[in-house]
């Protein structure tokens, strides 16, 4: 019913540990628009920079993506590309290394180049980073997303992998990386977190460094478009303020049912029960007019409906976390599409989500829940994606939630305060009556390389854009 849990599950149990910290545990259309100092600082111009949200609050958002962004990086062997899509490349390779897949045990040699971004100071300190990358990975490359950065008491973290990721899985198998924790801050699967919130250690600024790798001796190349983070310091919060209803709208959007997929494809998180992250990215890609093409789908039996699903679960799926519900890789999976880009963020409230859904922009949001929090779902979950496609005049939720029985079935209207804080808190009751984490916010949002005038002033607000 819902997407994997169990090591997102550790995460909120680590978080509700540590002194009363929030925890917040990681979940697991057609086009209607046609090596720097990390204690250092970027500035005025940083703040002003693209994707930096004009105003401080709960929540920072910073991505590069123009050709500007990709010049101000510290290069080692790659090289920014403009165009009307802008990206960086590996142009000369900076070294060579061995790199021995822990899922399949192989050692192969690889040519590498990197980039390291601008120290960015978010205009919020923050409990958690969580990044995302829109690429490329042609057969015979890869890419691999790290962080490193400055806590409020001037000491510096390690240099954290976020990701290993290939849109193929033919030459690395995809992976988050494990253990990686210094005492202060520790990496859960997609998501970097201060260990003790309470203490009021904070990361006061990072940076990202991009490592894009290729077979020896190769001319292909990794293409990056877009890398960034979402930082935040969402309080501790059981229950968040109501808030006004906006005008009612809703969009189009496909309708696919993870049940659909029982027991289909178990070595991909055993079956489509807990495919709710790749099946709500799949619904949103479809909606943008994206979808994969015949030859990419031949691989799924020819005897399951919506092959696509199947699809959007083995190339969403982490290896390591052994889960399809790794949040940056369900992005980058969307942003495999024709002129597609794709964030993990978060909302700070309902009416922020009614003002993308109001200019035509759905979003995938995650939530947990007992099943008496949720009148009319039919079941409870410590972690599930679905996607919000409108809202009705009285300001309920309309929701195409995958965990329905059938695609018939997945259009659902929830009671708008009781999906506002199942969605928007920080911790919550389980059924045993145990403190657990809640999701406070966490959302993706996909769209067009050329949005409209309205989306992109909406994605501006947010700082995305």
């Amino acid at each position: 019913m819902t997407s994997s849990t169990p090591r997102r599950t550790v995460l909120a149990a680590a978080l509700a540990a540590a002194a009363g910290t929030a925890a917040v545990a990681p979940a697991t259309a057609a086009d209607p628009a046609t090596a720097a100092d990390p204690t250092a600082s970027d500035g005025a111009a940083d703040g002003a920079a693209r994707g930096h949200a004009p105003a401080a609050g709960l929540v920072d958002n910073r991505f590069w993506s123009s050709y500007t962004d990709w010049r101000c990086g510290t290069t080692a062997g790659t090289k920014a590309v403009a165009g009307l899509r802008p990206g960086l490349v590996l142009a000369t390779p900076a070294g060579r290394v061995d790199y021995t897949d822990p899922h399949t045990g192989r050692t192969s040699s690889w040519e590498y180049a990197s980039w390291t971004s601008p120290v960015h100071t978010p205009a919020v300190p923050a409990t958690e980073v969580i990044a995302s990358w829109n690429a490329t990975t042609p057969p015979g490359t890869w890419l691999q997303v790290e962080l490193s950065g400055t806590y409020s008491d001037a000491t510096a973290t390690p240099w954290y992998v976020l990701g290993r990721w290939a849109s193929g899985d033919g030459d690395i198998r995809r992976t988050s990386v494990d253990d990686q924790t210094d005492g202060r801050s520790t990496v859960w699967t997609d998501t970097f977190a201060i260990d003790d919130a309470a203490s009021g250690l904070r990361l006061s600024a990072y940076r990202l460094r991009l490592t894009l790798h290729r077979a020896p001796g190769s001319d292909v190349t990794p293409t990056v478009w877009r890398l960034g983070a979402m930082a935040s310091d969402i309080p501790d919060r059981f229950t968040v303020p109501a808030s006004e209803p906006g005008l009612d709208h809703e969009l189009d959007v496909p309708r696919y049912s993870q049940n659909t997929h029982v027991g289909q494809y178990p070595e991909y998180d055993n079956g489509g029960e807990a495919w709710c992250s790749p099946t709500s990215s799949q619904m949103i890609v479809e909606y943008w007019g994206r979808r994969p093409s015949a030859e990419q789908l031949a691989w799924v039996d020819p005897a399951f409906a919506d092959p696509q699903v199947c699809h959007a679960a083995r190339f969403t799926y982490d290896h390591q976390y052994q889960g399809c519900g790794n949040w940056p890789f369900n992005a980058a999976y969307a942003a495999t599409y024709p002129d597609m880009n794709a964030v993990v963020t978060r909302l700070r409230s309902l009416t922020e989500l009614e003002s993308l859904v109001r200019v035509g922009i759905p979003a995938i949001t995650s939530q947990s829940f007992r099943k008496e929090e949720l009148t009319g779902a039919g079941y409870g979950t410590s972690g599930h994606l679905m996607t919000v496609i409108g809202f009705t005049a009285a300001g309920d939720v309309i929701a195409n939630d995958p965990a329905s029985p059938s695609n018939e079935a997945v259009r659902r209207v929830y009671r708008r305060r009781e999906w506002e804080n199942i969605w928007l808190r920080t911790k919550r009751y389980n059924a045993s009556g145990k403190v657990v984490s809640g999701t406070g916010g966490v959302c993706y949002l996909y769209f067009p390389e050329r949005p409209s005038a309205a989306q992109r002033k909406a994605l501006e607000a947010l700082g995305i854009v």
